[in-house]
């Protein structure tokens, strides 16, 4: 196979994007814009938290967009009584060599289907955070690098269902975004019976390599941050800090990964450049997660999205100055 071009392209990145989602709409019908979301946030380099009731695609999703990226992948189906060596690895004493031994655990992936994840412990849940920040796993002193890329598809089942624990902030902000999928219409519901009345789900073959994606990855940061983008996003941010029904607001480490995903979303339209709108496609899912309701609000039935769309709802919408979305100075990436 050729080797990817020496620099990356907004129109190459673009080609990689539909293809892979092209390819995951085979097993996952009519919910082409969480496709795209999930495959955004993998495309900036960041890790994905699928929520939503149980029966809605998520696994699928995940392990469909595992397949197309090709590499390496496992999957974690996490429980109650999961430890957390079952995930990184133990070192185990080796009688010919008298020495210990790493024996890697299924975290040792290109991606790593975390399924059901607010299944396990906490404690459980914390082996995850250095690996997802840091792309290594410490283990008796010993620090094991994973493979690059390396990519988190977790899901979970919402917090109010039996036998679930809720994710602590601190490991819900290493989740780039967090989706729902939701359930079809019922055209795509029909249509999905009727499939597989007839025949099985596709299995799914590789649209790219990981040297492939990870090259697309690289060329995120080429990609045009207007001064007048990075404004508007520090303005969202500083808006939500002010915002009365929030006790936990947007941080500097949120705002960056918001324009990370901003620029992501626009290589994937094919353009060098962020507009507002891709500000807008991705602020929900990227920004949810990391609010907290304070008490009242949440005693009023207010949610973390309602309080994100009045704000981005109040905030003026920055019009570009003319030739300022075509020029190419280096842009900052959250990591």
């Amino acid at each position: 196979m050729s080797q990817p071009p020496t620099e990356p392209t907004a129109g190459a990145t673009a080609e990689l994007a539909h293809a892979v989602v092209a390819n995951v709409e085979q097993v996952l019908r009519g919910k082409t814009e969480a496709i795209r979301l999930a495959l955004t946030c993998l495309l900036a380099g960041g890790h994905l938290l699928i929520e939503d009731v149980p029966g809605t695609g998520k696994t699928s999703l995940a392990k469909a967009l595992a397949a197309s990226f090709g590499g390496s992948a496992h999957r974690i189906q996490f429980t109650p009584d999961l430890l957390p060596t079952d995930i990184t690895g133990v070192s185990v004493w080796d009688q010919h060599r008298a020495a210990f031994e790493f024996r890697p655990g299924p975290v040792f992936a290109n991606v790593v289907v975390a399924d059901e994840i607010n299944r396990a412990s906490p404690k459980t849940q914390s082996a995850l955070l250095e690996v997802m920040e840091e792309a290594q796993v410490t283990v008796d002193g010993v620090t094991h690098a994973v493979p690059r890329p390396f990519l988190v598809v977790a899901t979970q089942n919402p917090i109010d269902m039996e036998g679930t624990y809720r994710l602590p902030e601190a490991q819900l902000d290493r989740f780039l975004m967090r989706i729902s999928i939701g359930h079809p219409s019922v055209a795509v519901e029909e249509e999905i019976l009727t499939g597989r009345a007839r025949s099985a789900p596709p299995e799914l073959s590789a649209v790219t390599t990981p040297e492939r994606f990870a090259h697309a990855q690289r060329g995120i940061a080429a990609v045009h941050v207007a001064p007048e983008i990075a404004r508007y996003v520090a303005m969202i941010a500083q808006a939500t800090r002010e915002h009365e029904a929030l006790r936990l607001a947007v941080s500097t480490r949120g705002s960056l990964a918001l324009l990370r995903a901003a620029q992501t979303h626009a290589a994937c339209a094919g353009r060098h450049f962020v507009v507002p709108d891709d500000i807008r496609a991705t602020a929900a899912a990227v920004l949810t997660h990391r609010l907290v309701l304070a008490a009242q609000a949440e005693v009023r039935g207010t949610t973390t999205s309602s309080v994100l769309t009045e704000v981005l709802d109040r905030l003026p919408v920055p019009v570009l100055a003319p030739g300022a979305a075509s020029r190419h100075p280096a842009s900052p990436t959250p990591r």
